[in-house]
């Protein structure tokens, strides 16, 4: 089993992510700005730790077979300070999760750019889009960008989902979404077997 730090953690999509790899038998190094009042279990070790901040993290980092950012990209660390920081640890997996705005609808054209996307929104869709772009000029690292549908929210643990590239999914019904609890399958599966080396890959119903 794998010694895994997550940034994030306290978030909804850290804390499942932590969920699913602690039920796989894996330990855990959960890393939050604020960690107070966060569930403690077996495997699971909390620590207190700026995302942004290579300094902080590469103590925190030493170590880890792999390190997931489930941060949001507005306020959290950005691909530099992630690069740097795993390879100044010595960890040689970075996993990303990503956000579905930088994911195509149509030939050149990201869901971020579409008029129905909404306006609160796109700050965080337009750093994770940098993001990704930052992180797909990385050529030594190994990381893993792993975009949800677009509607991401907690729900139902399924296991049923299909899994893309660069564009978005959606049902037969034209809706495009995945709960954070099956997307937290999709990225343990990329951590214990990994199949997208320095890509992005998507998740969706």
């Amino acid at each position: 089993m794998s010694k895994i730090a997550i940034l994030g953690v306290t978030g909804r999509a850290g804390s499942r992510i932590a969920n699913e790899l602690l039920q796989r038998g894996h330990t855990i190094t959960g890393v939050a700005r604020k960690i107070e009042g966060a569930e403690t279990r077996p495997g699971l070790t909390l620590k207190s730790a700026d995302s942004t901040s290579v300094d902080a993290l590469v103590p925190v980092l030493s170590g880890h077979d792999a390190v997931i950012s489930a941060t949001r990209f507005a306020d959290g660390a950005d691909a530099a300070t992630l690069v740097a920081a795993a390879k100044q640890a010595g960890v040689p997996r970075l996993l990303v999760v990503g956000g579905a705005g930088s994911l195509a609808v149509a030939p050149g054209k990201a869901l971020l750019d579409t008029p129905e996307f909404p306006d609160a929104y796109k700050p965080e869709a337009q750093a994770g889009s940098a993001m990704l772009q930052a992180l797909r000029a990385e050529k030594e690292l190994d990381w893993t960008f792993l975009s949800p549908s677009a509607l991401f929210a907690p729900g139902e643990r399924t296991g049923r989902f299909r899994v893309g590239g660069d564009s978005l999914l959606s049902d037969t019904g034209g809706k495009s979404w995945i709960s954070m609890e099956d997307y937290a399958i999709a990225l343990a599966d990329e951590v214990e077997a990994p199949k997208n080396f320095r890509k992005r890959f998507t998740v969706g119903y």
